[in-house]
């Protein structure tokens, strides 16, 4: 009896596609990628001059499993960069580690030339302009959209300054300002996915750590959501990192791609470039 792997092989010949690759396999190829990762001068090259934020040597994980095994990032103001690879690879616990959910065993993250590998999530917020916009879902869907936007403003010093911030956030986005009163659990996938954003903004962070930001949506939010943060990334020169499960759409709204394996980078090139390249291609964009 043929397997479904089979069945998928002949499906994909038929329609000269060639064969599916098998998750074992997709592994394997992986790892033969990994063995030669970039090297820092490449990684600083794609950063440009002076990086927004650089991470060195990093060695991260949760208790006593180390995840991430001497990891070099790079990332400019005013640039994107999005984190591909297998499922397990480590992408998000990169972003945890900068964020500080992890527990880091070796290497430095420097915001410009503050060091922040130690600091708190909430020092990180208040202090270094580090914000994080999480997975999932995480408005507060019994307080209003506007509410939701001064629990964004947690960390200021008083409600007023919250509330400052929130009004900007309304003078910029009109669907969010025409829902304000509304609880936020009437809001669409889209508009979720907006205000969780928004409330990101509302510390007027340098960088923006972004996990998964079209998981969950329709098409056409999917768009909206990236023209939201390809805006904030061109008019307000925020660093954006991403990890984004659909890898083609994240290699084309970003200038840079980082291909991650079991722990350690693999590949680092332009977006473009990565999306050219016939074994990501293969391994990770379905073609």
């Amino acid at each position: 009896m043929a397997t479904a792997d089979d069945q998928a092989s002949r499906f994909q010949a038929l329609r000269g596609q060639g064969p599916v690759l098998a998750v074992d396999d997709v592994a394997r190829e992986a790892e033969r990628m990994a063995r030669e990762g970039p090297g820092p001068e490449r990684i600083a090259e794609l950063a440009g001059a002076r990086p927004q934020l650089r991470i060195d040597g990093l060695r991260a994980g949760y208790g006593k499993m180390e995840i991430l095994h001497d990891v070099n990032l790079q990332v400019a103001p005013g640039q994107s960069l999005c984190l591909i690879g297998p499922n397990g690879a480590g992408k998000s616990t990169i972003l945890h580690s900068i964020y500080g959910f992890t527990r880091i065993t070796g290497g430095s993250i420097r915001l410009g030339d503050l060091d922040v590998t130690r600091l708190s999530p909430n020092q990180k917020l208040k202090e270094a302009g580090i914000a994080y916009v999480l997975q999932d879902n995480s408005v507060f869907p019994d307080m209003s959209v506007e509410e939701n936007l001064w629990m964004g403003g947690f960390l200021m010093d008083g409600l007023d300054q919250a509330k400052e911030a929130a009004e900007r956030v309304f003078a910029k986005y009109d669907r969010l300002a025409a829902r304000r009163y509304q609880a936020a659990r009437v809001l669409s996938g889209g508009e979720r996915r907006l205000l969780e954003i928004s409330r990101a903004l509302v510390m007027e962070p340098k960088v923006l750590l972004v996990d998964e930001p079209s998981i969950g949506l329709e098409p056409r939010y999917i768009d909206m959501v990236f023209e939201i943060l390809g805006d904030l990334q061109s008019s307000e020169g925020k660093s954006i990192i991403m990890v984004e499960q659909n890898a083609k759409k994240g290699l084309e709204f970003a200038d840079v791609g980082y291909v991650l394996v079991s722990g350690a980078l693999a590949m680092a090139d332009t977006g473009d470039n990565l999306l050219r390249h016939p074994d990501v291609g293969r391994l990770f964009l379905g073609g």
